[in-house]
Formats: structure tokens, C-alpha cells, sequence
């Protein structure tokens, strides 16, 4: 009998640190076969000699902001691999807290190039192999964030960008249908990466108050994105929120 688990293919993008490790560990250790990439190498190995599972990993550095980077990677993963069947597309920037009139350009086109264009170029490229494998199709699950909904002060280019994804989710989740192709969105809200422990000594409010602010293992996280990997393509979830319960964000705080 042929497993039927063992053509599936996972390609993840910021798989070094944070939420795209967690995704990838919780993805290896549920059988998947999986692409890490990123623009460090040595994080990427570590992440794939953690799993435990290094021979069902395959380390391919990359920069989303880079067409070509994105492509590479994906050819990557169809040279090595035959297929994709989930792109989790993770990676992405934040910018200087400063208000919003002191953001330089280039900080303001990184995170766009990153967090936007970047995404799109995952997309697109993911598109271009799961349309034509057999079978056809595949799942791609954006990394939308909290800030897709609601921002936080100083926070314009991240929370633009958030915010565009949506439209990119939307967007590709249509354009996807006629490819057997699902897309959805998983928004995170203060979970617990390196990045996030600032949020632990405190953060402005939105009412200019400094307040401290609970976190939630990130490893929930990657188990969120497993749930949603592993759905028959008949299925999609659109929009899945995973949050600490206590953060500041359903109310006024």
C-alpha cells in the first residue's frame, strides 16, 4: 500500500526562527516532507537538525524580496521533492517603532518589499507549480498577524503591509479555485518567539500607556498551521485567528 502522506511536500518560508520554525518542527514531525528557506543558512540547519527529521528536510537559502531568489527556491523543492502541496508564507520585516512622519523611505520600502511584494512572489510561484503537478493543487496559508485587523502605534509599514495580505488571501483564494488551489490566513497574536519577549517588559497602548502583555507558546502556533495543512483541499479555512487569551486586542485593550 502506497503511504499516502509520503508526496506531501511543504515549503516554508522564514524557517529559521519564530513562527515559520515552530510551523516547520510541528510539519517534520507530522511526516510532511519539508523546505526551509530563508536568508540564513545556519538557522535553517538548525531548525532541520532539531526536527529530528533532517532527512525529509532540505535547506535552500533565499530572499522573498528577490523574484529570482523565489523562484530558485521553488524549483528548489520540485527538483528534490517532485512537488508542492503547502506553502506557509511567513516571512516578513518590521520597521523602527518611530512615529510615523520620522520613518525613513528605506525603511518603509523594506517592509514593503518583504512583507508585500515577497508574498506576492511566493504566491505566484506557487501557483506556478501546484496548477501543473499531478495530482493538481496545493494549499498556501498566509501569515497575516494580528496587525492584518488591528494596529499597534508606530507601526504603519508593518500594519499596511499586514493588511494587504488580506487582500492578497482574498485574492489568490479566488483565483486559486479553478487550480484546486486553497488559500487562507493565519493571524498571530503575541506568541512566544525571540522577537516577541519585548512584549513581556512592556509596549505602548494605544492610549500611550506602557503595559507588559501575555504571550502563548509559539509551538500552538505551529500546530494551528498543521491543522489547517492538513485539511482535504475540499476545505478551506479563510481567516484562523491563534492569540494569547489575555492579550490586548478584542475591546478597547
Amino acid at each position: 500500500m502506497v503511504d499516502a502522506t509520503a508526496s506531501r511536500v511543504a515549503l516554508v518560508t522564514g524557517a529559521g526562527s519564530g513562527i515559520g520554525k515552530a510551523a516547520a518542527l510541528a510539519l517534520l514531525a507530522d511526516g510532511w516532507k519539508v523546505v526551509l528557506t530563508g536568508r540564513r543558512e545556519a538557522p535553517l540547519q538548525e531548525t532541520a537538525q532539531q526536527s529530528g527529521a533532517a532527512d525529509r528536510a532540505l535547506v535552500v537559502t533565499s530572499d522573498v524580496s528577490d523574484p529570482a531568489s523565489v523562484r530558485a527556491v521553488f524549483d528548489a523543492a520540485v527538483n528534490a521533492f517532485g512537488r508542492v502541496d503547502l506553502l506557509f508564507n511567513n516571512a516578513g520585516i518590521g520597521a523602527p517603532a518611530v512615529p510615523l512622519e520620522d520613518l525613513s523611505v528605506d525603511d518603509w520600502k523594506a517592509v514593503v518589499d518583504t512583507n508585500l511584494s515577497g508574498m506576492f512572489y511566493c504566491i505566484q510561484n506557487a501557483f506556478r507549480v501546484m496548477k501543473s503537478q499531478t495530482p493538481r493543487g496545493g494549499r498556501i496559508i498566509n501569515n497575516g498577524s494580528i496587525s492584518a485587523h488591528t494596529p499597534r502605534p508606530n507601526s504603519i509599514a508593518y500594519t499596511a503591509t499586514k493588511h494587504a495580505v488580506m487582500g492578497l488571501t482574498k485574492t489568490a483564494s479566488l483565483d486559486g479555485r479553478k487550480y484546486d488551489i486553497a488559500v487562507g490566513q493565519i493571524d498571530v497574536g503575541n506568541a512566544g518567539t525571540e522577537l516577541a519577549q519585548r512584549l513581556t517588559q512592556g509596549v505602548m497602548q494605544a492610549h500611550g500607556a506602557v503595559a507588559e502583555e501575555p504571550l502563548m507558546d509559539v509551538g500552538i502556533v505551529g500546530q494551528s498551521v498543521l491543522y489547517m495543512a492538513n485539511l482535504p483541499l475540499e476545505a478551506n479555512v479563510m481567516f484562523h485567528t491563534v492569540m494569547a487569551t489575555k492579550m490586548p486586542f478584542a475591546g478597547r485593550g
